[in-house]
């Protein structure tokens, strides 16, 4: 049934509608993240589990109690906003404890909760500073502190570290999922970043137009994205889209599509897939890391093939080489060892592992098997 159930909820401004009919339940002590662009309807989704937006229709519920009309006070949430919303006048603890205040808990109580959050959170020796005097990662621990104390039914994450830098957010995300299996609690994160979503979550729902485009770990979304959008959007560098069509010989079907020369290569898939689509055309898709030099190749796949392409363009990546080709007239990354002595106007072989291929309708964009 789900601790958290989001139930055929809808949301329109006007004649706009801003998130179609939206179904997910998030079990108890799940770490649910809400990815994807500017404008997909992440935040306004987080808005009315918080109660801040009203839904247009549907219904959620939190623990089996519908949270239709019910004030965000009484929903027994707690929520990490993007802009930390500390009181400038309030020191570290008091920033902490005043949600406890007002709702009436005792000094002694509030004492103890400050007390076991700032040895969790490590901010025992900020307590008496004011916000002002903190960095943005201290700022962020605050934040999450004061949302820890109230021990809620769910915690609610907008965008929390989208205002540190890169290396602090890195920092701060590794903290968040420890602190998230150290604790066991229900939480719904939005964030644009798709790397947060994949390092974070126990299960991802990508979203884009107001719908949710895929719901599933990060392995099923990474390795098996249900349409074009998932496939590229989540992952860096984002996986390899371009055309081909499928043809069978020998009971065997294979990706044929032209290279940069104006040959044509063929990828055999493994087994009888894509058998029974012989002369459709498609879009094939493959992860960077799937396309790679000889050595580098999975040797535990009997499905690597290679391919000899022109090489276009290296972008060393420290622990990788980055080599840009091109087939089916698309720009495809591989991802090769660093050591690999490649040169843009190289014609080098390329090894695919075709068992991590996936192939698309170009009409629907949905992908196909």
């Amino acid at each position: 049934m789900g601790f958290l159930k989001i139930d055929h909820v809808t949301k329109s401004f006007g004649a706009l509608t801003v998130l179609h009919e939206t179904n997910i339940a998030v079990e108890e002590g799940e770490f649910l993240v809400l990815v994807g662009p500017s404008g997909c309807g992440k935040s306004t989704l987080l808005s009315m589990i918080a109660g801040l937006e009203p839904t247009t229709s549907g219904d959620i519920s939190i623990n089996g109690r519908s949270m239709n009309g019910v004030r965000p006070a009484d929903r027994n949430i707690a929520m990490v906003f993007q802009s930390y919303a500390l009181y400038p006048n309030m020191n570290v603890g008091e920033n902490i404890s005043f949600g406890l205040e007002m709702h009436g808990v005792p000094k002694a109580e509030r004492d103890k909760a400050i007390d076991q959050v700032a040895d969790l959170l490590q901010i025992r020796h900020l307590l008496k500073r004011k916000p002002g005097q903190l960095s943005g990662g201290q700022r962020q621990r605050v934040a999450m502190g004061r949302a820890l104390v109230r021990d809620p039914d769910v915690f609610l994450f907008d965008e929390p570290l989208s205002n540190l830098d890169a290396k602090l957010r890195v920092d701060m995300r590794t903290e968040i999922k420890k602190l998230h299996q150290k604790l066991g609690t229900t939480i719904v994160y939005v964030t644009h970043d798709q790397i947060e979503a994949l390092t974070l979550s126990t299960r991802i729902a990508v979203m884009f137009g107001g719908h949710v485009q895929q719901l599933g770990t990060p392995k099923e979304i990474y390795d098996n994205p249900a349409n074009m959008f998932v496939a590229g959007f989540m992952g860096s560098p984002s996986m390899n889209l371009f055309p081909a069509k499928i043809v069978v010989q020998d009971g065997t079907a294979a990706a044929e599509f032209a290279l940069a020369d104006g040959g044509k290569a063929h990828l055999p898939f493994p087994g009888d897939a894509m058998t029974a689509h012989d002369g459709r055309d498609i879009i094939l898709g493959v992860r960077p890391e799937a396309v790679t030099d000889e050595l580098g190749a999975d040797r535990s796949s009997n499905a690597v093939h290679t391919i000899n392409a022109r090489v276009e363009v290296t972008e060393p990546a420290g622990s990788d080489l980055f080599v840009v080709t091109q087939l089916g007239g698309k720009e495809v990354t591989a991802r090769f060892r660093a050591d690999v002595e490649a040169k843009p106007g190289d014609t080098f072989p390329f090894a695919v592992n075709m068992e991590k291929a996936v192939a698309f309708d170009p009409e629907t964009e949905e992908r196909i098997g």
